[in-house]
């Protein structure tokens, strides 16, 4: 026999007073109370009766000792994707008290959903899974006295030394000529160690002069070609009479191929070490046999998208992914052939009998079939999501870049058809002279300031470049800064970020015989110590130097 309890229902269609308890919570977060609330009346003779409550809770479980069950926040991973085993857990939820919570949904809801899903790994998270290598780390590294090889362009240079830079600034004009001259004759200029008085050396000015001069395809005055990727707002103000005029489209183009060709030839010939194509979607460095420790010819394109690639694999270019070959994930293509034309018509016939059964039992009016095109898009939505990434890489070998070469040259999508770059052709950077090429100068100019100090002030004197540096212009800088500053300075670089993947190493065939290397590129144009900083294998990976310091000549640097 039940015993009838006074204002309880069991079927709670009128929740008594211990519904209303239980909603009521400590007012009071910062302090801890020590024991449980009073029970009341109702819930001290229900329990008397035996009959089934639940826990009553205390004023721990806002403030005290007893915690709550967290319910998912389901806005907290706005890409909403599962996540991996490798992939890096995130910190545990975790209550007022510091003890960790279960990071669990109060229902168990989406569970299923994401162990299903979790086998599933996108370019995304293989980008994110990588071990975090030394070029990435914030540690300083030290490789004795020289750099390692930057294949970026930098667009920002920031010196810093407790010696002045007055000696690179208001050249005389005999310094000025003389240094351009240098660089046309691709001088080679040793200086010592350590120079007293820089300012009252010839030879150190002249050859900072030298080392300034980098050349430029097109060239106008009042437009800036670099960089060209994200450089819509700065043009868009900036005069462009070829944007609506095809005629001039048409001549700057052929002119524009005359100069790449140029280049080409000039690299081929091991009489040009490198040169860059900078279009407003990506950037190409083409690399002449025995730099970056390759044997052959070498290019380097970034970021690619899955049409580009797709339209590169139907002209015939064999290329690789570097960057995912790296981690495991193996991917070359090649020019199609019989055999996988074949298998793709296989495939085709495959799935349109896997549709087949819907006829046999007569719904396949009433069933929407998904298309050939979306069942092939999400084949390859890996190869979709790596694009504009620096996993996109591209890397092109040996006479396959002769071909890549037409490829660039007839590629339509090379140059823009609207916006501030409407027909404006790529811009081509290079260290030596070319066909159709303009002499331009990095800018530097110093600045002398006063620090705080213990003891009062004292003069902190910097030197800024800014431009497109390219990598043997970081490194003679360099070097000229180890004699005038006596081994003593520090410097930031500014990398523009899309070019910085470059770093990436290179698969390699076979050992390239470096003092050989050396001997055939010794025409062309760069300073044998640079030469050789060329040559060396990248080991930055996907990052570029972020921070130089040199101390007693022992140069310690930081990506």
């Amino acid at each position: 026999m039940a015993v009838s309890v006074p204002g309880y229902s069991p079927s709670f269609k009128r929740p008594p007073e211990v519904v209303r308890l239980r909603r009521k919570r400590s007012r009071d977060h910062g302090t801890a109370v020590s024991s449980a609330l009073p029970e009341p009346a109702l819930r001290r003779a229900a329990l008397a009766a035996g009959l089934p409550l639940r826990p009553f809770p205390t004023a721990g479980g806002r403030g005290g000792a007893t915690t709550t069950i967290a319910r998912r926040n389901p806005f907290a991973r706005l890409d909403n994707r599962p996540r991996v085993a490798d992939e890096a857990p995130e910190e545990p939820l975790r209550g007022p008290q510091g003890v960790p919570g279960p990071l669990l949904d109060s229902n168990g809801e989406n569970n299923l959903l994401w162990e299903e899903a979790s086998h599933e790994r996108t370019v995304t998270e293989l980008s994110q899974s990588q071990q975090v290598t030394l070029s990435e780390s914030d540690t300083w590294s030290s490789d004795g006295t020289e750099l390692p090889v930057d294949w970026s362009i930098k667009t920002r240079l920031l010196f810093t030394s407790s010696q002045p830079f007055s000696w690179a600034e208001h050249l005389k004009a005999q310094e000025e000529a003389q240094g351009l001259v240098q660089h046309c004759r691709a001088t080679e200029v040793t200086l010592p160690q350590s120079i007293q008085d820089p300012k009252l050396s010839t030879v150190l000015r002249c050859a900072f002069q030298q080392t300034l001069v980098y050349w430029l395809h097109p060239a106008f005055s009042w437009l800036p070609l670099f960089p060209r990727i994200g450089a819509d707002r700065k043009m868009a103000a900036k005069t462009s009479p070829w944007s609506t005029d095809e005629s001039l489209q048409h001549a700057l183009m052929s002119d524009w191929s005359v100069s790449f060709t140029s280049l080409y030839n000039l690299l081929k010939t091991k009489l040009c070490p490198y040169f860059y194509v900078c279009s407003y979607q990506f950037t190409v460095l083409f690399r002449a046999a025995g730099l970056a420790g390759s044997s052959v010819i070498t290019a380097l394109i970034t970021p690619t998208t899955r049409g580009l690639r797709e339209a590169m694999k139907n002209e015939g270019i064999e290329f690789s992914l570097p960057l995912l070959e790296e981690s495991g994930h193996k991917e070359k293509v090649r020019e199609p052939s019989l055999e996988s034309e074949e298998e793709q018509a296989v495939s085709d016939e495959d799935e349109e009998e896997s549709f087949s059964w819907l006829e046999e039992i007569g719904v396949q009016d009433q069933i929407k079939k998904p298309d050939l095109i979306s069942v092939k898009l999400r084949k390859e939505k890996h190869e979709v999501q790596m694009d504009h990434r620096p996993e996109s890489v591209v890397l092109v070998k040996g006479l396959n870049t002769f071909k890549l070469l037409n490829f660039l040259i007839n590629c339509k999508s090379l140059v823009a058809t609207s916006g501030a770059q409407a027909g404006l052709p790529p811009t081509l950077l290079s260290p030596v002279a070319f066909r159709g090429a303009s002499m331009q100068m990095l800018k530097a100019r110093s600045i002398n300031v006063k620090t705080q100090a213990l003891f009062g002030y004292r003069d902190k004197f910097s030197l800024e470049i800014t431009g497109p540096v390219m990598p043997h212009a970081l490194h003679s800088v360099a070097m000229l800064l180890r004699s005038s500053q006596r081994g003593s300075f520090s410097a930031g670089l500014y990398a523009h970020e899309p070019t910085a993947v470059f770093n990436v190493g290179l698969p390699l065939d076979k050992e390239l015989d470096r003092k050989g290397a050396h001997k055939d590129l010794a025409n062309c144009g760069l300073h044998p110590k640079t030469l050789e900083q060329l040559s060396q294998m990248p080991v930055l990976g996907k990052s570029s130097l972020r921070n130089v310091e040199m101390s007693d000549y022992i140069v310690n640097w930081r990506s």
